[in-house]
């Protein structure tokens, strides 16, 4: 008679799942969204087809795209909290001529401070051209120290999608990953009140966040995946009414930088609402999975002013909150990625209820 085997039976490798993200902007709050990344790339059952960014959710997307082509998932962690702790140091290096700008991001760190309020008017009266000559920008040097462009420009399956804000037409712009320079990272993130615009070819750029914050156009047109996750970190709702100058200032770019994404979810709830009820059925048209991190209430608790907030512990906090708040999102939709969205429309949209709607 055989031996009775001990041998346990092959282990069952966990169902992957493949997702895009659409990341916002939002300055130092793309802290939070690096933690979303973080739990999403130490989750073995998600692969990230395909990002599209704007600002910080530029940043964000280039630095994992690189550190995911230069050494996979463990790269790209590693890569992520280089860059953050690299931008946090920015504001604790000691004051001095050898790099004056970082007075300012010192300064704005605390919003009730003098210097800060002249800072608010000055960049409401004075342009960068003036208040800024040379047009410095430490996060550009940040971003050329930590991301290899030339590698980043090779080939890979990810796909990047960079948003940016002509200056001339008005229109939104996407830039493509096998194009990417510095330049097109810093045009996505160039605040006009803070920087001057990044001209590339002899066009001018503005931040992304104007034209789409972020896009979903790119994911829904440009790959097979039909599920998008978007990470959301400008609060579309807010219960309070503004009423001090900066608080009016803060509420209106938040209203703004969410417009461009409104005006794409509530384009995709019609046309999935056209698709179930049979009227569009051509294969050109198919339904989205949206998804969102984010939009939860949670950082609605940061006031806009801590967006220029660069200190170590804070993006931290920020980023253990990403973090939480998406082992919480997969741990309720993981079954749903592949099936159906997760995101309430008819909430995020506040669309009234009408009969066959």
């Amino acid at each position: 008679m055989a031996a009775k085997s001990n041998a346990r039976p092959p282990a069952v490798a966990p169902a992957r799942k493949k997702v895009n993200l659409a990341l916002q902007g939002g300055g130092s709050h793309g802290a939070y969204t690096w933690g979303v990344l973080d739990a999403l790339i130490e989750d073995e059952r998600i692969d990230i087809g395909a990002i599209s960014g704007a600002s910080a959710g530029a940043m964000n997307a280039v630095v994992y795209a690189e550190g995911v082509m230069e050494r996979g998932r463990d790269g790209a962690r590693d890569k992520l909290h280089d860059f953050w702790l690299s931008v946090s140091q920015e504001g604790s290096l000691p004051q001095g001529p050898e790099n004056p700008f970082s007075t300012i991001l010192a300064a704005l760190n605390f919003s009730a401070t003098p210097i800060a309020a002249w800072l608010d008017s000055l960049s409401g009266y004075a342009s960068p051209y003036e208040f800024n000559p040379f047009n410095l920008n430490p996060l550009r040097d940040h971003l050329e120290k930590m991301v290899d462009f030339e590698l980043l420009r090779g080939e890979h399956h990810l796909q990047l999608f960079i948003a940016a804000t002509n200056v001339q037409s008005g229109k939104g712009e996407i830039f493509r990953r096998q194009i990417l320079t510095a330049d097109h990272v810093m045009a996505s993130a160039c605040l006009p009140r803070l920087f001057q615009a990044v001209e590339i070819g002899g066009v001018p750029y503005w931040d992304g966040g104007y034209a789409g914050n972020p896009p979903l156009w790119p994911l829904f047109y440009e790959t097979k995946c039909l599920d998008t996750i978007i990470v959301q970190i400008n609060p579309i709702e807010r219960d309070e009414t503004p009423r001090t100058a900066r608080e009016i200032g803060n509420r209106v770019n938040e209203i703004t930088f969410n417009s461009g994404l409104l005006a794409e979810l509530r384009a995709a709830d019609f046309v999935a609402r056209l698709i179930d009820r049979g009227v569009l059925q051509n294969k050109g048209y198919r339904r989205e999975n949206i998804h969102r991190i984010g939009g939860d209430g949670k950082l609605e608790t940061f006031g806009a002013e801590t967006k220029l907030n660069v200190s170590w512990s804070f993006l931290k906090t920020l980023r253990d909150l990403g973090r939480e708040s998406t082992k919480d999102w997969l741990e309720r939709n993981f079954d749903a990625i592949g099936h159906n969205s997760t995101l309430d429309m008819r909430r995020t949209l506040n669309k009234p209820e009408v009969s066959g709607s």
